[in-house]
């Protein structure tokens, strides 16, 4: 077992992963050169492009593991809540929570979220698309227990997601930290209020919210 963990340890694209994350979180992303990271790891840049064709690569690995560890954190708060709506609120708030904590903690390695968000990053696609599995869940598990009316819990999870921007979009969450209302509570209240009602208002509604909260940054160069 020892000897599996230490092959684990040295993985090179794990290695590099490892230290790109950190030279990010030290001098930014857009900083950091191929070269740097080799000279980190006493390898050539060469050998760096062995495992990763190109800079925006890492870049991407970087952010995806970054998502991973939320979308983690997510699936935790949500196994710990009981009903769907506290489902649908621990989901955003766990969202915003970690983006917080991370703009404040380590400002560099959200400025890459940012970036990969508003300039839809490959792992973007990803990661949207598991958001709204897990929200389409949710809905799916509230239309069940007749909490929630809607036809479509797909396209319900997307307008959910929209109305929501302003508390899961990384940049958009720093550009309306300053605007007291809508809260999250606010929001998610409003979204639970509307998938109980008749599902044609409920989309109404919801597409509203979001094109409300989308001021800050089309939706469209953030999710298609």
């Amino acid at each position: 077992m020892r000897h599996a963990f230490a092959a684990v340890e040295q993985n090179p694209f794990d290695r590099i992963a490892d230290v790109a994350a950190r030279l990010f979180a030290d001098i930014g992303f857009q900083k950091t050169t191929i070269g740097d990271i080799a000279h980190e790891l006493h390898m050539s840049p060469a050998n760096v492009y062995r495992f990763f064709a190109s800079k925006a690569e890492i870049n991407n690995e970087v952010g995806r593991r970054l998502l991973a560890e939320m979308e983690v954190a997510v699936h935790d708060s949500v196994n710990n809540s009981v009903t769907a709506s506290d489902k649908l609120r621990a989901t955003i708030a766990t969202i915003e929570k970690l983006n917080a904590q991370r703009f404040l903690s380590n400002p560099k390695l959200h400025e890459l979220l940012e970036r990969a968000f508003t300039e839809n990053w490959p792992l973007m696609k990803d990661h949207i698309q598991k958001l709204d599995k897990l929200l389409a869940k949710i809905i799916a598990q509230g239309q069940e227990a007749g909490a929630f009316k809607v036809g479509d819990c797909g396209l319900a999870a997307i307008l959910v997601r929209s109305a929501c921007l302003k508390f899961y979009h990384p940049r958009i969450m720093v550009e309306y930290a300053e605007e007291p209302e809508p809260t999250l509570d606010q929001m998610i209240d409003f979204c639970v209020a509307a998938l109980a009602s008749d599902s044609c208002r409920a989309s109404e509604g919801l597409a509203l919210a979001g094109h409300l909260n989308s001021r800050g940054g089309t939706r469209r160069d953030c999710f298609e």
